[in-house]
């Protein structure tokens, strides 16, 4: 994985950026992961190079997510925007995660307690157990420091970052 500079981040955001690190570096199978806020934008996210020889010898059509960590991000928001509905509708309480089991992978979506949302992508011989509780520990870990503020921080971290302005 490519870990993202996090010079003159905050102590919080740097450590939601090792949180992130250590739970693609530490849990087998995780191709790549994104924090999303409540309205959709990307807050944190791996570099999905990592797991580059267990994708090379697959087909290049399928290769995870399209080409960035924003995809991945669009496709977590919609999920969980999706999974948020149904659970109105038939009035069973909040969406706490969901899984998408596909033939060449698994798709994993975990609330946040500020309505954030991780999401992560699994190879297809990634042990959901494993995959899920390790989500569940980064959520409980992350959750409580995701304020208002330290979302802007991280958004405007990503924003410098794509923009290759310094910090």
């Amino acid at each position: 994985m490519t870990a993202p500079s996090t010079f003159g981040l905050s102590s919080e955001a740097r450590n939601l950026h090792w949180l992130l690190t250590n739970l693609v570096e530490e849990v087998p199978g995780i191709l790549s992961v994104a924090v999303v806020s409540s309205d959709g934008l990307l807050l944190l996210s791996s570099d999905h190079t990592r797991n580059a020889e267990a994708r090379e010898a697959r087909t290049e059509t399928r290769t995870g997510p399209r080409g960035s960590s924003a995809d991945l991000a669009t496709i977590v928001s919609g999920i969980g925007s999706l999974t948020i509905g149904a659970s109105k509708l038939m009035d069973f309480g909040p969406v706490k995660h969901t899984m998408v089991a596909m033939d060449e992978g698994s798709l994993f979506v975990m609330s946040i307690s500020d309505g954030s949302l991780l999401g992560v992508h699994g190879s297809a011989d990634c042990d959901m157990s494993v995959v899920a509780y390790h989500m569940a520990l980064f959520v409980g870990r992350a959750g409580h420091v995701l304020t208002p503020e330290l979302r802007s921080e991280l958004r405007k971290s990503l924003e410098t970052e794509s923009t290759g302005s310094p910090r």
